[in-house]
């Protein structure tokens, strides 16, 4: 094909683009209206980029600065046009826009859509909104000529098989002469209560009634009206706007369907003037761990929008959406230049303190509320307490965590509070599962003496609790690194634990044994003051890696291999059955023992033995010893 050609041109989609509309003419979504929201977000969108190519380039209006969305009706035709007199699109832009999924997450939303049963938050989370449009539409038509071109082009398709671009009569689609964009669908029959004048209007208000730009109603033989308010809700007081109103802008910014957990609205006046209007979605996006996710809050300047993608909170906000319209920022900076902007800069660093301050207040006056919104995007947060060293403080304030105390989310304040007499320390256990945290050997000692212990599950907290951090000026300690001795801490009343370490002289030879029958294996063995019930449990060196960061660090890159240390409980029987035998036996028995003891200490660990065969041979050698049969 020939990119100037001018007879019509068929086009297959590509397979992804065929599995979205397969499940979406087949009606997967219960509520339909969202389509109608999803293409004047399109259509607001194309306006935002003509006002703004505009700035520079002023010749692209054509001597029409109005910008507006047009919803046209016509129920003898069963159609339904939606245009804007934006930035347009030419050709190519037809076919790449319309004729691909060209983004990262295509996969996983696929997968998704089919089990949402219903959830059209969806469309808006994963950015295919157009698809939405043929829920209802049996043929979609698009005709765009973009601005300073004098082509017009038409996108045509089915959703089925593929779609065709050809030439195209711009005034004949709806679309106004000088530049824009109509999307005309024939509806299906179950979707002509769309053409209803006041199903639209109901539309409207609820998703699209604080877009920026004139949504205007253009009923056949009547006169077009406007039927959104087109003003920017955060230039208005907050005393003015109603919660329904902030849930509609939540929904226009957002394309969520939930209620917001947070609002935060304010305008900061002095060396800088800007209003802000956030949100702290009800759900986690779909996309929020992906490395290539940008934020979600738009920069406005006086109004005109700028770009959602001006970093204007820190990564680890990044599930804040709303918008942000400076006065003082240069209305035509270019976006490569926001960065580097010490305006844009001071707000980035205003604001932020602001939302920390905001989800402080949130979890004193609404605990529970506060914990819901936690557990859904704690993980996030708490990525600050490794990037962001000026307010982590303020992020440990805000941090909850799982703790060996139930089963609740605990505030470090909460921990402070319940330190037991002699405790200087914040102790910690960091993996990969609550349940196995919980039943982890490396417990004990802290069980036995009622010690709180904080039960991480985050790759992020393997990283910054090796920041040396304190709180309310007590340290950070691991209970899998270093040497652990919580003696003088009391044991509680209905501890069956004991005090009563064994002598240096009645394990040195047990230790001297596995040490040199291990080898190289482990970095050392020692006896361990951690352990009241289990025989062993492997630990990090003091100054090392914590194990779970070993184990994170070696998936990613393979072939490091830091050797753990093997702590051995003295007052277990085995151990001193092992050291007698040990004593008896000499070093052949000792390395059968001592291999068995480290296996075990990995399986504890959630480990494999280091060579699963040898440990299956090890354990019937062991077996048919035990049984008298040789």
């Amino acid at each position: 094909m020939i990119s100037d050609s001018r007879t019509e041109e068929a086009h297959p989609f590509l397979a992804e683009v065929s599995r979205l509309l397969h499940l979406m003419v087949n009606s997967v979504y219960s509520d339909r209206d969202i389509f109608l929201r999803e293409l004047i977000s399109n259509a607001s969108d194309a306006c935002d980029k003509l006002r703004y190519d505009a700035i520079a380039h002023p010749e692209l209006l054509g001597g029409e600065d109005r910008l507006r969305i047009t919803i046209v009706p016509d129920r003898a035709a069963g159609t339904l046009t939606i245009a804007d007199n934006g930035i347009g699109m030419d050709r190519q832009e037809l076919i790449e826009n319309l004729g691909t999924i060209a983004r990262s997450g295509t996969r996983a939303f696929l997968e998704r859509l089919q089990q949402a049963n219903g959830s059209s938050g969806l469309i808006g989370q994963f950015g295919v909104g157009f698809y939405s449009a043929f829920m209802v539409a049996g043929e979609i038509e698009v005709t765009s000529r973009r601005a300073g071109s004098g082509d017009a082009w038409a996108w045509r398709s089915d959703g089925l098989s593929g779609f065709t671009i050809s030439p195209a009569d711009p005034q004949s689609a709806g679309v106004l002469p000088a530049r824009g964009t109509a999307v005309k669908l024939s509806l299906k029959e179950d979707a002509r209560a769309f053409l209803e004048p006041g199903e639209i209007e109901r539309i409207v208000r609820a998703y699209s009634d604080h877009i920026l730009f004139p949504v205007e109603l253009e009923v056949p033989g009547q006169a077009a009206r406007q039927i959104n308010t087109a003003s920017a809700l955060w230039q208005r007081s907050r005393n003015e706007v109603t919660p329904q109103e902030y849930t509609q802008a939540y929904r226009s910014l957002t394309s969520h369907i939930d209620e917001p957990a947070l609002t935060i609205h304010y305008k900061a006046e002095g060396r800088q003037s800007y209003a802000v209007l956030l949100f702290i979605p009800g759900q986690r996006p779909y996309d929020l761990f992906d490395p290539d996710r940008k934020g979600r809050v738009k920069l406005y300047v006086r109004r005109v929008f700028i770009t959602d993608d001006a970093g204007l909170l820190p990564a680890y906000l990044r599930f804040v959406r709303g918008a942000i319209d400076s006065e003082d920022v240069p209305l035509n900076i270019s976006r490569e230049m926001l960065q580097k902007n010490p305006l844009v800069g001071q707000i980035r660093n205003a604001v932020t303190g602001r939302v920390l301050a905001e989800l402080e207040g949130f979890a004193s006056r609404d605990p529970g509320g506060y914990q819901s919104f936690f557990q859904t995007f704690g993980t996030v947060l708490k990525e600050g307490l490794y990037e962001d060293a000026a307010r982590r403080e303020q992020l440990l304030k805000l941090a909850r965590f799982r703790t060996t105390q139930g089963s609740s989310w605990r505030s470090l304040a909460e921990y402070v509070a319940s330190l037991r007499p002699n405790q200087t320390e914040i102790y910690f256990l960091a993996g990969e599962s609550l349940d196995r945290l919980a039943a982890s050997p490396q417990l004990e000692a802290a069980r036995a003496r009622g010690v709180e212990v904080l039960l991480l599950t985050d790759p992020i907290d393997h990283f910054w609790t090796v920041l040396g951090m304190k709180f309310e000026g007590r340290p950070f300690r691991s209970l899998s690194q270093g040497e652990v001795d919580l003696t003088s801490i009391s044991l509680t009343d209905d501890s069956k634990a004991a005090d009563t370490p064994a002598k240096d002289a009645d394990v040195k030879g047990l230790i001297d044994g596995l040490r040199a029958a291990l080898g190289d294996a482990v970095t050392d063995v020692r006896a361990s003051k951690r352990l009241t019930e289990s025989v062993v449990c492997l630990v990090a060196p003091r100054g090392g890696a914590d194990l779970g960061l070993d184990r994170l660090l070696q998936r990613q890159q393979p072939g490091a291999n830091p050797k753990p240390v093997l702590e051995v409980n003295p007052g277990h029987p085995l151990i001193t059955a092992i050291g007698r035998r040990i004593a008896e036996t000499g070093k052949e028995e000792a390395a059968e023992l001592a291999r068995l003891l480290l296996d075990e200490a990995r399986i504890l660990e959630g480990e494999t033995p280091a060579d699963p065969a040898d440990f299956v041979a090890r354990m019937n050698r062991m077996m048919l010893r035990a049984l008298g049969a040789r």
